[in-house]
């Protein structure tokens, strides 16, 4: 079991979550998917859910995002967030360097701050201040978190931005030049691809990945359960890796890891 004990460096990804269309199918599906333990939560915080596995926070599911009547709903998608020590300074530096903030920080209770916003190529992720909470407390392994990538069609403008932001540098990776190394401190926390790898169409974006034991046993109990399957199991350099798509048509990748 790998616990996080201590907050994240500036710019590391600390949490996800997901907005749901209906939070407590959501809630069932992943519980039966990767064990997750979880229920709806106070009203004064929107009802949102904290999922544990082994007691340790591992990501957070809501309801549908509050909408103005007669603008289309948002669609149901998990949210990748970067830590930092400063939600306001964060939001002036995303504006300066050519982001756009979708949400403004908002004070949660005394567990922290967050705030929403996208890079200069449009992909969406949050911002987390921690106070009592500093995110993902259990990691890669079996039915939590074990990384994090951006798909970008500016690698460039994006590395200058999260660079100027968070003090995150991307380069690419010494064993796979192709691949881009999303770096805090010298170490690569997450991962950046150029968007040309997508299906046409696709917008930027964060994706989150989830560790499994079996990626093709959990393929199909998720196929079984309403999911989607987009791309099947294939064998890769650092695992077995399928993308797929939840009750409500959230995009995620499973993924069983090479042991290291």
């Amino acid at each position: 079991m790998v616990e996080v004990t201590e907050p994240y460096a500036v710019g590391t990804p600390c949490w996800v979550d997901l907005n749901a269309r209906d939070q407590q199918a959501a809630l069932d599906f992943y519980k039966d998917l990767f064990g997750w333990q979880g229920e709806i939560g106070p009203q004064e915080f929107g009802g949102y859910a904290i999922c544990a596995k082994n007691d340790k926070p591992v990501a957070g599911i809501m309801g549908p995002v509050d909408v103005e009547p007669g603008q289309p709903q948002v669609p149901s998608n998990w949210t990748t967030y970067l830590s930092t020590d400063d939600a306001d300074a964060t939001l002036t530096a995303i504006g300066d360097n050519g982001g756009t903030v979708l949400l403004p920080v908002m004070t949660v209770g005394s567990t922290g701050k967050m705030l929403v916003a996208a890079d200069p190529s449009g992909a969406v992720f949050g911002v987390w201040q921690p106070l009592d909470f500093f995110g993902a407390q259990l990691v890669n392994e079996a039915g939590a978190v074990v990384w994090n990538e951006l798909h970008t069609s500016a690698p460039g403008a994006v590395g200058a931005f999260y660079d100027a932001v968070f003090g995150a540098r991307i380069a690419p990776m010494e064993q796979m030049p192709e691949y881009l190394s999303y770096n805090v401190a010298g170490r690569g926390v997450a991962g950046v691809l150029d968007l040309a790898n997508d299906p046409p169409g696709t917008p930027p974006h964060w994706r989150t990945y989830f560790a499994v034991d079996d990626v093709d046993s959990t393929v199909d109990a998720l196929v079984r359960a309403g999911g989607n399957l987009l791309d099947p199991p294939t064998d890769q350099p650092w695992g077995r890796v399928a993308l797929v798509q939840d009750l409500d048509g959230a995009v995620f990748s499973l993924i069983t890891p090479v042991p290291m």
